[in-house]
């Protein structure tokens, strides 16, 4: 059995994954903090928090469609 042949794969895909999940995730951590910040109010950031994780689940699902295509021999 060959022993790199396996995690080279599995290590694309958690690479892979990891940048879907910072693409995710830090626009709308970064939305909140932000409005946090400047307004002040917890509620009106976490409704654009929110607005903006669901926008950047919308983009990530287009890119994970790019990126993880099957390979065909």
């Amino acid at each position: 059995m060959d022993k790199q042949g396996p995690s080279r794969p599995t290590r694309e895909i958690f690479l892979k994954g990891s940048l879907i999940g910072l693409i995710i995730t830090v626009p709308s951590l970064a939305a909140f903090f932000i409005i946090w910040f400047v307004i002040g109010d917890k509620y009106i950031s976490l409704v654009i928090g929110v607005v903006v994780h669901f926008i950047g689940m919308g983009f990530s699902l287009k890119l994970a469609k790019k990126l993880f295509k099957a390979k065909q021999p």
